[in-house]
């Protein structure tokens, strides 16, 4: 393929945060039910506050209800998987019919979870599956390999960003943003999406001070936020 569009590359980096972020929410909020039932606890108070977020419900139970089902909660299980199938609907042909049929899938699965009356993190286990058959669908039928990296790009920025805002141990961000590392050297030198090094620049910088990351987290998941953001050019006067 050569090389890709700015807008299409966006596309690309999107799906691989939004698929991931459901995934990454979905095991988030199972190891925070779990604690929850254990302590007693209204923990998910500490998991909003992570993200910045005011609490506004009604209680744990409203609370897990919102963060997995309710499509108008930006940060849901729901919204992610919409926003990953827009970007896939619109890459159909990068990413092949067969992988956008997987976050297809991951939705309508959501829905009848929604109406089920099991365990809730009994019913999440199918969906977390049709989400890994996503990615294992990507490796089998997507063969141009820009495609694939800004893809991974995509999901390792995303749960970079989760292990930093719930200050993950040191080892957990060290090996994601190893990962992240590994796939950005992969990005063409000459496609249009390309990385900020200025800002990967103030990760490594900020990684360099291991175990003490948290004091800089703010700066750290900024600049993560902003790793593909486009380099502001001065120009010169003539």
């Amino acid at each position: 393929m050569g090389t890709i569009s700015v807008e299409h590359g966006d596309r690309l980096f999107w799906l691989g945060r939004y698929t991931e972020r459901a995934y990454t929410t979905i095991k988030s909020l199972e190891k925070l039910y779990d604690r929850t039932i254990d302590s007693g606890h209204e923990e998910y108070r500490d998991y909003l506050a992570a993200f910045g977020l005011n609490d506004t419900y009604g209680g744990r139970e409203d609370f897990f209800r919102s963060f997995i089902f309710d499509g108008e909660n930006p940060s849901s299980v729901a919204a992610s998987l919409v926003k990953a199938y827009d970007n896939g609907i619109v890459l159909r042909e990068e990413i092949s019919t067969e992988a956008l049929s997987f976050l297809q899938m991951a939705m309508d699965r959501l829905e009848h979870i929604s109406h089920s009356s099991k365990a809730l993190c009994l019913s999440l286990l199918s969906l977390v599956d049709i989400i890994f058959g996503f990615w294992g669908c990507l490796g089998e039928n997507v063969y141009d390999e820009e495609i694939k990296t800004i893809i991974e790009c995509g999901k390792y920025v995303e749960r970079l960003d989760l292990d930093l805002r719930l200050k993950c141990p040191f080892s957990m961000v060290e090996k994601e943003f190893g990962r992240l590392c590994t796939n950005l050297r992969k990005v063409p030198k000459n496609t249009p999406y390309r990385y900020n090094t200025n800002q990967l620049c103030t990760l490594v910088e900020l990684m360099g001070m291991g175990e003490n990351y948290t004091e800089s987290k703010e700066e750290a998941i900024s600049a993560l936020g902003r790793l593909f953001e486009p380099v502001k050019r001065t120009v010169l006067a003539g």
